[in-house]
């Protein structure tokens, strides 16, 4: 077991793309390796990392070769969980220059103490009854400070929209006017009567918040006070607290991953961790059912290459895994459903906001919309035609444009 090894991939620059590799494998590992004495290294070798791939890309101008690099890594340098891993192969390698965390290929002895999500893509489906077609999402707005009566009517009036789930906006924290657990409660109220007149049930997901160590207890009451599902931002909180989430018996629901702060890691193409391994491989071996990250259509659009990576990431088959829902977000609106389907597929979450709320007819209409155009994009009718039949869908097209 302890031979496995965990092969790393970085986009760096230097001279000698294979000398850095080297430096690397030696540095983040035994720390010198030529000066040690032969007994000593027969003892650290199998603590040293190894030079594995180059991979050159580019000439410099001022001589450097850009490039990918690979490193393996003994698994016995690491225990079962993120942050051991992180350290291990990025620390202080983050700090050195222009040096980007671009993949990691794990062994079995590494993932076997990830059991990945709970519930993936095939749990939600069977939760909520829905195998054919992508899952609805909307998000609450305007949410902080909002009285409680409020708040109520926004979640009627997105769940008879005809979403599947309907998730707390990621800064709703600590609200005296909304408790955390009241909301859930409320909610779930609403939900079951608006589901008696839809015949759709909607699962909400609850922002869950509060210092670390208190985390996998609030999420325990939050489920036994009726939670569908919680929504968590993990990179402010850990990925080792998404995993203990994940992991914990008691919180048996969906955890919904957002990818808040993940713009301080991967936009720079010099710098930080690629996106498809943050929001991707990673959120999965934590325990995400399901992963937030940018669209590549929105305001803060993420590469499209990016995103495809990611999801795929989030899908493919990995030691025997979950499948994650991978959501794409920010900018989406019924018109762009058809490239939704084209590039994500049929297992993804639409999840819209403005898309929904800034519906001419509101919230309830801006759901119906996107219902329609989901059900036209599966069925294999353009959204034109959709819309002569759908009055909900052709004012959506008309304000934010789309119908092929």
């Amino acid at each position: 077991m302890n031979e496995q090894r965990i092969l790393v991939t970085y986009l760096t620059q230097a001279k000698d793309l294979r000398k850095k590799a080297e430096g690397i494998a030696v540095g983040m590992t035994v720390g010198t390796w030529t000066d040690l004495p032969a007994a000593k290294q027969a003892e650290l070798k199998p603590y040293l990392g190894e030079a594995v791939d180059t991979q050159p890309l580019e000439t410099l101008e001022n001589g450097e070769t850009r490039g990918l690099i690979t490193v393996s890594y003994p698994v016995r340098n690491f225990t079962a969980d993120i942050p051991s891993l992180l350290t291990g192969i990025f620390g202080k390698l983050s700090m050195d220059g222009k040096i980007k965390l671009i993949d990691v290929q794990f062994p079995e002895a590494f993932l076997n103490g990830f059991p990945g999500p709970r519930f993936g893509i095939d749990g939600l489906r069977e939760r909520l009854g829905v195998h054919d077609r992508p899952l609805l999402m909307s998000i609450f707005k305007s949410c902080l400070g909002m009285p409680f009566d409020d708040l109520k009517a926004q979640f009627r009036a997105q769940a008879l929209g005809g979403v599947d789930l309907v998730k707390d906006d990621e800064i709703f924290f600590a609200d005296d006017r909304a408790p955390f657990l009241e909301r859930i409660k409320a909610f779930k109220q609403i939900a079951a009567e608006t589901e008696a007149q839809t015949g759709k049930p909607v699962l909400y997901a609850a922002n869950l918040t509060g210092p670390v160590h208190e985390l996998n207890e609030r999420a325990k009451r939050a489920v036994e006070a009726g939670a569908d599902c919680l929504l968590f931002n993990v990179l402010a909180f850990g990925f080792d607290a998404l995993h203990r989430l994940a992991a914990d018996p008691d919180v048996s629901v969906p955890i919904m991953a957002h990818p808040a702060l993940a713009g301080a890691f991967y936009p720079s193409p010099d710098y930080g961790i690629a996106t498809p391994l943050l929001l991707g491989k990673l959120m999965r071996i934590a325990g995400a059912d399901l992963v937030l990250f940018p669209s590549p259509y929105g305001s803060v659009a993420l590469d499209k290459a990016e995103a495809l990576r990611l999801a795929e990431h989030l899908t493919a088959p990995l030691h025997g895994m979950r499948r994650s829902f991978p959501v794409p977000s920010a900018g989406i609106h019924p018109g762009l459903v058809p490239q939704l389907y084209e590039d994500f597929g049929q297992d993804q979450v639409v999840n819209a906001g403005g898309g929904i709320h800034g519906h001419p007819g509101g919230a309830t209409a801006g759901g119906r919309a996107f219902v329609a155009a989901i059900e036209a994009v599966v069925a294999g009718r353009s959204l034109a035609d959709a819309a002569a039949e759908s009055p909900e869908l052709a004012a959506a097209l008309e304000k934010w444009g789309g119908g092929r």
